[in-house]
């Protein structure tokens, strides 16, 4: 019975060092879930107007690619729009809502290393992100025949930018001190980038001074690439656009890890 006891003493700090990790991501998946009304399915809502308004207005006056129809391009983009939008929301509405009410401290004060914190929060993001993509997709499949070239294109990039916008709207959430503030930061940026970054437009059909201009826009490689994986074409190399995507995330997160290291905005 000893024996057994202190091999039970042993095992229990390992699972109390995963533990705090595990129940901050729980508890951040499960507080867009209790109002997933709102959080899923109102932005898919969201994606079938896009897609029956555009759809029906310029399907036959839009031409992209050849052989594919101006709604099946449509419909990728609008999947890794509702993805980013929503994986952004998820980490910046969460600490923004901690901070406010001033329940932050209680997660500061769990011993979690500020690794465990940044995963927590970016992978609940993911989530989120890739249900409603998943959702979008779902509800949108049906207005069209959509073929896969390559599920791994999708699957990488889908996955990649859903990571970088959980940090991205991270950073967002540490650095605003009330709502305003992350309202102007998703109004400002996060909405205009991802609304100019192709999703209802291949970028060869804007004059040449857009087109640099799209080229400086890391979010129009998340939705290229991303496209590229159910067509098998794009307006840049995917894997030109795997390497943006992927150093674009590693910078966004070493400055999230930073932030959360040293304490930025969030011990006072």
């Amino acid at each position: 019975m000893k024996d057994l006891m202190n091999t039970h003493k042993v095992t229990m700090p390992s699972f109390e060092t995963t533990s705090g990790f595990t129940a901050l991501f729980y508890k951040e998946v499960k507080r867009f879930w209790r109002v997933s009304f709102q959080t899923v399915a109102a932005p898919v809502l969201t994606a079938i107007l896009y897609l029956m308004i555009f759809g029906h207005v310029l399907e036959d006056h839009v031409k992209v690619y050849d052989s594919i129809s101006y709604t099946a391009f449509l419909i990728p983009g609008l999947v890794m729009m509702s993805l980013l939008q929503n994986s952004f929301a998820n980490t910046s509405s969460s600490l923004i809502q901690s901070k406010i009410t001033g329940n932050l401290i209680f997660v500061l004060l769990a011993p979690l290393s500020h690794l465990e914190f940044f995963s927590a929060y970016v992978l609940a993001a993911m989530v989120r992100g890739i249900v409603v993509g998943l959702g979008v997709f779902l509800a949108t499949c049906w207005f069209t025949d959509i073929a896969f070239n390559n599920w791994l294109w999708v699957l990488v990039f889908g996955l990649l930018s859903a990571g970088l916008l959980g940090a991205l709207g991270l950073i967002a959430g540490i650095w605003a001190e009330k709502f305003d503030q992350l309202a102007a930061f998703q109004n400002f940026f996060i909405m205009p980038a991802t609304m100019l970054s192709g999703v209802f437009y291949s970028i060869h059909s804007l004059p040449s001074i857009w087109q640099t201009i799209s080229h400086f826009n890391p979010f129009f490689y998340m939705i290229d690439g991303f496209r590229y994986g159910f067509f098998g074409a794009s307006d840049v190399s995917p894997w030109f656009s795997l390497s943006v995507v992927g150093a674009f995330f590693l910078v966004v997160a070493l400055l999230a890890l930073r932030l959360l290291a040293t304490g930025y905005k969030l011990r006072h």
